[in-house]
């Protein structure tokens, strides 16, 4: 692929229309992850946001950001609500959240662990705040098989987790995203597919597609991908990758060519949030989102 860093344009390119402003080329509606934007509160970093000209927010619910196990769920999503319909931003609820549920495991317990009630709890949250926000997705994956784990064993946990998360999202309206994750049990396009016919293909099981993810490890170029996806496309995750190197990179810093892939989504009609996911990045996060929202528009209007 060629990889054009011109994209991201000079230090004194103009700011970003505001979020009231014309959609850009493509119709694509760009969002931004708040697991970039850890070290701001949750009003100040959707107001950042809306400020810059996002359309919506990937949230991480995290102790960072509306913490599901603190008291008063219930009443803090329903503030949320009302400042994101006051923002104008669209949001999909995020499951990444690293150390939330054990403080020494990264992303652990997962649904493919012996015990994975703390997984299925979190989760289980997560659908009825997507519910209470009307978000357009939830976001989940599969988690790493345990060493000693055989590969049956594995795939049958992973679809009796996903089927109890699916039976709960459907009672409440969520439609789920399921993403393959290099490094995880599911991590390609084939692997996610092969779980959806183990769940009997229901509609409410859809795929967030992480572009770069793609880049990373799928042997097909990443607009190839994205039409594969198309039919169940929910939600789409994107930043900069190297091919082979699991790193979220900011755009230019990579391999990736992006105004094909653009093209390849406005092209099957897709019309989900399209989410910035710079984990890494929080340090740096307002210049970062702004530098973000820049290249994509560009990209989208080459």
């Amino acid at each position: 692929m060629t990889h054009d860093r011109t994209l991201p344009g000079p230090a004194t390119a103009p700011r970003p229309a505001p979020a009231d402003g014309p959609r850009p080329a493509g119709g694509h509606r760009f969002a931004y992850g708040t697991n970039g934007l850890t070290g701001h509160r949750l009003p100040d970093a959707l107001a950042l946001l809306a400020e810059l000209g996002y359309e919506g927010v990937a949230l991480t619910l995290d102790h960072a950001h509306l913490d599901p196990f603190a008291p008063g769920l219930a009443h803090r999503t329903a503030r949320l609500g009302k400042r994101l319909a006051d923002l104008g931003l669209a949001v999909v609820v995020e499951t990444g959240a690293r150390y939330l549920l054990d403080p020494r495991r990264k992303h652990a317990p997962t649904l493919l662990d012996e015990n994975p009630a703390p997984r299925l709890d979190y989760l289980g949250r997560a659908v009825r705040v997507a519910a209470d926000l009307g978000a357009e997705a939830v976001s989940l994956w599969s988690g790493a098989a345990p060493p000693d784990l055989g590969e049956t064993t594995a795939w049958e946990r992973l679809r009796e987790g996903c089927a109890r998360v699916l039976d709960q999202a459907q009672r409440h309206g969520v439609t789920l995203g399921f993403e393959p994750e290099p490094g995880m049990l599911v991590d390609t396009l084939e692997g996610y597919e092969r779980l959806a016919r183990l769940l009997g293909d229901p509609p409410a099981f859809g795929l967030t597609l992480d572009l770069g993810h793609c880049h990373c490890l799928e042997d097909a170029p990443v607009p190839d991908c994205v039409r594969r996806a198309a039919p169940r496309l929910v939600h789409v995750q994107i930043e900069d990758m190297r091919r082979g190197v699991h790193e979220h990179l900011e755009f230019g810093a990579g391999g990736m060519d992006f105004p094909p892939v653009l093209r390849a989504l406005d092209d099957c009609g897709y019309r989900g949030l399209v989410s910035v996911e710079l984990p890494r990045h929080s340090h740096d996060g307002p210049a970062v989102a702004e530098r973000s929202l820049r290249f994509l528009r560009r990209a989208a209007a080459c």
